[in-house]
Order: structure tokens, then sequence, then C-alpha cells
């Protein structure tokens, strides 16, 4: 067995092709690196408690954000000394250079570029879910999954789908700094549309603004199909990280 696990979990079939290159290209990691890759589906909400499932309801953004974190509980149990997540929208285009951190817990870099009321560009500088590394005893995962439990149980009116994901992750980072693996970042629409263009003023800021150079992103996907960009587009964006970077 494989020390280090690698989780990826997605209903089948897939949506859009283009999830594939991304798909394989954490498999490709994976496989260069002697660590174990397990693709999950719909059983990935197996490990949720009942109640909980019930109240999170057709909120599945929701359920995947918990999902996650009971698997990599569960990886651990199981004897692998480190889990890793990325979501099925993640692509590491530079596999080179994604390299883990020697911490015991580590998520990824979000810098999101948006239009304010004004139609100003501006910079969120957070962090984000769609990449999680745990090694065995770390302290860090048990708590995360039992805050987001218990906000879960708490909540009584309608949650936002990002609740228990990236707004709860980066408000404890925020507070006790969690190790971040800079190289795993993600790409809001504005900076994808400039990508596939070659350039632009929302591309010129992320750049400025991210600390470290990346290796791989997370494509959002949920927010290019409602940005409506073509498969063909996605094709021309990840043609353009694999071969040209960030």
């Amino acid at each position: 067995m494989s020390a280090t696990l690698v989780i990826q979990s997605h209903r089948d079939p897939l949506p859009y092709k283009w999830l594939r290159r991304c798909l394989d290209s954490v498999a490709s990691w994976a496989l260069d690196n002697q660590f174990e890759i397990r693709f999950l589906g719909d059983e990935v909400f197996n490990l949720i408690a009942p109640d909980l499932l019930e109240k999170i309801g057709a909120q599945t953004v929701i359920a995947s954000d918990l999902a996650r974190l009971k698997i990599l509980q569960q990886g651990l149990v199981e004897g692998y000394d480190r889990v890793i997540w990325c979501d099925a929208d993640f692509l590491i285009f530079d596999p080179a250079q994604f390299l883990l951190p020697d911490s015991d817990f580590a998520v990824g870099r979000e810098i999101w570029v948006q239009r304010d009321n004004a139609a100003k560009l501006r910079t969120y500088n957070k962090v984000h879910n769609a990449f999680l590394m745990f090694r065995r005893g770390n302290h860090f995962l048990d708590f995360y999954c039992d805050t987001a439990e218990r906000l879960l149980r708490l909540n009584r009116g309608r949650m936002a789908p990002q609740f228990i994901g990236p707004k709860l992750l980066t408000a404890l980072h925020n507070i006790i700094q969690c190790p971040v693996m800079e190289a795993a970042g993600m790409l809001s629409p504005l900076v994808m549309r400039d990508l596939i263009e070659g350039q632009g003023a929302a591309l010129s800021l992320f750049r400025k603004q991210s600390p470290s150079v990346l290796a791989g992103a997370n494509l959002s996907s949920s927010l290019t199909a409602r940005e409506e960009f073509s498969e063909a587009e996605m094709e021309v964006l990840i043609h353009q990280l694999i071969n040209q970077g960030i």
C-alpha cells in the first residue's frame, strides 16, 4: 500500500468532456509520485450522518464539502500516512512543480478576481478546499469536520453553497493561519477569459496579487457553466495552462 492516497469524486457520467482532462492530470501526477488514487461516485456521501443529509437536502455542494472531510478521515483510519483531496475540476498543469509541503496539513490558495459594484476589478485573498492535504497525526482535520457538522446542525436558515467549504475554511485560516499549498490555486471566470484571450486586466491583476506561481488550479466547473464557457473554450484554456502556465 502506498503511504499516500489521493481521492477524487464526481457523479457519472461526467457532465463536461474537459473534466476528463482534469481527472487525468491528477491521476498522472499521482502515478508519477507512486501515490494510490481512488475515484468515487455518489457513494462518497455514505459517510454523512442521515440527519445531516436530510438537512442539507438538494444542496449537493454543501454535502460534497462535508463528504470530502469524512472520506479523508477514513483514509487516515485505513492506515495511509497522508491523504489528499482534489476536486474533479482541479487541473495539475505543471506536475514537476506541484510539490507537496512538509506541513501536517495544507489547503489551497484562492486569489479571486471580480468586478465590484462600480465595475472596478478587485481581488479577494482567501483559501479553498478544492485541494486538501492531511498527514497522520494532524489535529486540524477532525476539528474542521466537527466544526462543520456542528454549524450545520445549529443552522436554522438557508445555507450559502460555500457555508462549510471556503467560507468556513477561510474564516478559520484568518484566525489560525493554516499552512497553504500556494501552487494549488483557483481561477475566477474573469481570469480564465483573459487566459483564453492571452492577456487582460484581470489576468494581470491576478499575477500581481498571487504570492506564488501556480502549478495546479481549480477551474470552477459550476461557474464556467453559469458563465457559458463552451467546451472548445475550456479546451483552449487547458491547453494554455499546460503549455504556458499562468
